[in-house]
């Protein structure tokens, strides 16, 4: 599989400066840019779901006029919040 190169950025200098000087030991500016596009990649596919299940469920309460009260919701936040951190042992 052949690659490609990801289009250069102009920017000022002290935002150059300011990359550089959160790089870790031993990374590249390129390391980091190709893991900043991977997160960025990987938010937007996360955002552009939530924004298609929030959607769906406006469409669906709008043609049933049922939903989930603030209680319940918040009920089933705390039960995963819960386990989470059971699982972590905090």
């Amino acid at each position: 599989m052949k690659t490609a190169v990801i289009p250069q950025v102009r920017v000022e200098p002290e935002l150059r400066a300011d990359l550089e000087s959160v790089l870790h030991p031993g990374e590249t500016l390129t390391d980091f840019v190709e893991a900043t596009v991977r997160n960025a990649i990987a938010f937007r596919r996360v955002q552009t779901s939530f924004h298609a299940r929030a959607h769906a469920a406006s469409e669906e309460y709008h043609r049933t006029g049922v939903s989930v009260s603030v209680e319940a919701v918040l009920e089933r936040l705390q039960s995963k919040l819960d386990a989470k951190r059971k699982k972590l042992g905090r």
